[in-house]
Parts: structure tokens; C-alpha cells; sequence
């Protein structure tokens, strides 16, 4: 996931319009406008490459915006929040599922849901990537893809 800052957006832009501006080059996972500016989230790399080269300077309701990588330190969080735990679940059995994908940091099991901290950003997406709507002990479970540090970075992501 790579979170892109769009500038100068004119105050006629609306979510959906921006979302679907930046769905021609990939995935959008999560698009948030704030006054004249905004953030999109868009699943990978090579998408995000495109929509800059592509969009930045791009003329919307006739002015010209400007897209770039967000300077965020943390491009992508390796905080996941699974819903839909089975209630038999341990969180010894949940942390040998995730580390499948990578080194988990912390794994707690919430009633029926549960906050999994992967090691490597890029470890937790593959993890959202191959574990989301999967059964896992019963139910189809789901991972939300999450970054509590700043609210305009959460967002879901399927695989």
C-alpha cells in the first residue's frame, strides 16, 4: 500500500470523483479529502508510480493538482486488525497463522476479533493478501489493515 498527498485539489473535487481518477492506474484501498488537499491510499507500487506520473499536474475543474508520495514516515502499517475469530481460537494458534507470512511483534485476541503486529510492512500486506475471506478453525475471517497513529491512514484492504 502506498499513501499518495494530493495538493491543490479545487473545492468542487469530491471523493468519488478522486477515487475514481486514481482508479485507472490500480487498486484504490482508501481516499480522504481535507479542504484542498487529500490522501489516497492505492494497493501497490507500481500503480502509485503511474497515478504520479500520470495525474500530478493534472487540470480538475480547471486547475492543475499536484500528486507525490506522502512524506509520511510509515508508508504502510504492519498493524492488522482480523475480525470474525473463531471463539476456540488461541492466540498461540492465530500468531502460527500470521507468522506463515513473516515475524509477528504482538498477537491479542479480543472476544471475537484480534490486533495482529506484523514485523515488516511488507510481511503484513502479504499477509492481508493471503488470509482475508479465508476460513480459518470455522468462520471466514477478515483483516483490516490498520495504522492508529493517524487517522487518515486506516483503511481496509481485501485481498
Amino acid at each position: 500500500m502506498v499513501k499518495l498527498f494530493i495538493g491543490n485539489l479545487p473545492r468542487e473535487a469530491t471523493e468519488q470523483e478522486i477515487r475514481s481518477l486514481f482508479e485507472q492506474y490500480g487498486k484504490v484501498l482508501e481516499c480522504d479529502i481535507i479542504k484542498n488537499y487529500g490522501f489516497v491510499h492505492i494497493e501497490d507500487k507500481t500503480a502509485a508510480e503511474d497515478a504520479i506520473r500520470n495525474l500530478h499536474h493534472y487540470k480538475l475543474h480547471g486547475v492543475n493538482i499536484n500528486v507525490e508520495a506522502s512524506k509520511n514516515k510509515s508508508k504502510t502499517s504492519t498493524k492488522l486488525h482480523v475480525g470474525n475469530i473463531s471463539p476456540t481460537c488461541t492466540n498461540k494458534e492465530l500468531r502460527a497463522k500470521f507468522e506463515e507470512y513473516g515475524p509477528v511483534i504482538e498477537c491479542d485476541i479480543v472476544k471475537d476479533y484480534a490486533f495482529v503486529h506484523m514485523e515488516r510492512a511488507e510481511d503484513a500486506v502479504e499477509a492481508i493478501r493471503g488470509l482475508d475471506n479465508t476460513e480459518f478453525q470455522g468462520p471466514v475471517f477478515f483483516c483490516l489493515h490498520r495504522d492508529f497513529s493517524s487517522e487518515e491512514s486506516s483503511g481496509v484492504c481485501q485481498g
